[in-house]
């Protein structure tokens, strides 16, 4: 009989992690055991919405009661590294949400940390799961448009607050420290790992970032990180600012023999002296279809988490991060070499 899996969840402050635990509790060979958190009215609506009856107001104690074999980790970015080693120090798997911290110290710890306790660090993108995204990444791989040269993704909405973002969660959105910065860390960052997964390291970064649209508030509403590489860029758009849709083609990859592009649900393969092509997006396989799923099955098969997802993917994410943060604070270029 294959192993049940034991899920604890660690903080409830990131609006992401109510998705998160549907998963869990869809999801076969996995039981939601326990949730800790320390704000009352969300262990009272974990329970309500999820089922989850033992709750915690401390992680440590929850580990230590429930030993669970995976904890999601859903707390501010500032405080995930602290969770994620508590966690890997007890011989836990995480799966934790984007992006990896605030800062790449915090990011080079947790990866140090479960790589020195053998155990899975999943950091989960949403990118990760869109059916369309993951085609993209098999035609690339296929060579459709040949060598990939561009990586251009933006990530916009009219702002946290505006779309219905709970206050726990933008309590520390709109907190430069727990954050790590506003716009720029929080929508960046997806355009950051794209980039990683794709051109990998770059070897510059440039970063700009702005209080554009919201008088007085107070960390930056708009950023954009350009990656320079050896033969390519990524860029990295993020508004918390736009006033619905544009449109456009996003994200969108740019090869030697054409490009490739999400259009809403759908992928475009345009290619010098052809029809541009309409492709449905393939349907995620078993295992990959969210973060649990995904977790859950590099564990029984013993592989590694790879790809947009893995740590290492993530930890160049941060860097990216980081330098474009440094970027815009100085104003200059930031080589990575």
């Amino acid at each position: 009989m294959e192993k049940t899996f034991r899920v604890a969840v660690a903080g409830l402050i990131h609006d992401h992690v109510w998705g998160m635990l549907r998963w869990w509790r869809e999801l076969a060979g996995a039981e939601l055991v326990a949730a800790a958190d320390p704000n009352p009215p969300l262990l009272d609506k974990v329970r309500a919405e999820a089922g989850v009856e033992r709750t915690y107001h401390s992680y440590e104690q929850m580990f230590d009661t429930e030993k669970p074999d995976i904890v999601t980790v859903a707390v501010d970015n500032r405080g995930t590294p602290a969770v994620v080693m508590a966690a890997a120090a007890r011989g836990i798997h995480v799966i934790s949400e984007k992006p990896m911290a605030s800062t790449l110290e915090g990011a080079d710890q947790m990866a140090a940390a479960c790589r020195k306790a053998r155990v899975e660090l999943l950091i989960n993108w949403p990118t990760a799961w869109s059916p369309a995204i993951q085609t993209v990444d098999r035609l690339v791989q296929e060579g459709a448009i040949g060598p990939v040269h561009k990586v251009r993704y933006l990530a916009a909405h009219a702002g946290p607050k505006e779309i219905g973002c709970s206050s726990y969660f933008c309590e520390w959105l709109y907190d430069e420290e727990r954050n790590g910065a506003g716009a720029l860390m929080d929508y960046c960052c997806y355009g950051a790992n794209l980039a990683a997964h794709w051109l990998g390291r770059p070897t510059s970064v440039v970063g700009v970032r702005g209080t554009l649209v919201k008088p007085d508030f107070p960390v930056d509403d708009n950023a954009v990180i350009l990656m320079k590489y050896p033969h390519a860029l990524g860029i990295a758009e993020a508004s918390w600012t736009q006033q619905a849709g544009d449109g456009s083609a996003n994200p969108s990859f740019y090869g030697s023999t054409g490009t490739l592009s999400v259009v809403g649900n759908r992928v475009r393969l345009a290619r010098p002296g052809r029809d541009a092509e309409w492709i449905e997006p393939d349907r995620p396989s078993p295992g990959r279809r969210n973060g649990a799923e995904y977790l859950v099955s590099c564990l029984r098969s013993g592989t590694p988490v790879e790809g947009l997802c893995s740590a290492a993917t993530g930890r160049t994410a941060q860097e990216i991060l980081q330098c474009g943060l440094d970027s815009a604070r100085e104003g200059r270029a930031v080589s990575l070499d």
